[in-house]
């Protein structure tokens, strides 16, 4: 409000909801400046895609003034101090009698005495690839 050198509040946003959980996609970002009075300003805009969005600074860009004016460089510049990225995993385990008798040899949900069954492996495999992508 009132400022030229806004800074904004962090908010979050899936990356699902963003680019539909594709990084290459690109994307819009329109700046406005916000009146009380509803009648808000179309300060620019820039395009990049999520995979750009890393420490990055963008001009923003209002192509009436920059159509207008030979001298018109951009209407600022929006930088991104900080952009991270949480993953929620989700693991279900059928454990539905429609799979067979646990003690069956042939059952996914087969109790072998000394290996792990399919769904364990599967678990195991799922948190392997999840702290592998921390690093």
């Amino acid at each position: 409000m009132n400022n030229l050198n806004p800074a904004w509040k962090s908010f979050k946003v899936s990356v699902n909801s963003l680019c539909s959980g594709d990084e290459d996609r690109r994307l819009k970002v329109r700046v406005w400046d916000w009146d009380s009075n509803g009648k808000h300003d179309f300060i620019g805009e820039f395009s990049s895609t999520f995979k750009e969005m890393r420490g990055v600074q963008w001009e923003c860009i209002n192509p009436k003034y920059k159509a207008k004016k030979k001298s018109y460089k951009n209407s600022g510049i929006v930088i991104l101090n900080q952009a991270t990225i949480s993953f929620l995993f989700q693991v279900a385990i059928d454990f539905t009698a429609s799979n067979g008798d646990p003690r069956n040899s042939c059952s996914l949900h087969y109790i072998h005495p000394y290996q792990p069954n399919e769904y364990l492996k599967a678990l195991v495999a799922v948190g392997e690839i999840c702290q592998d992508y921390d690093r």
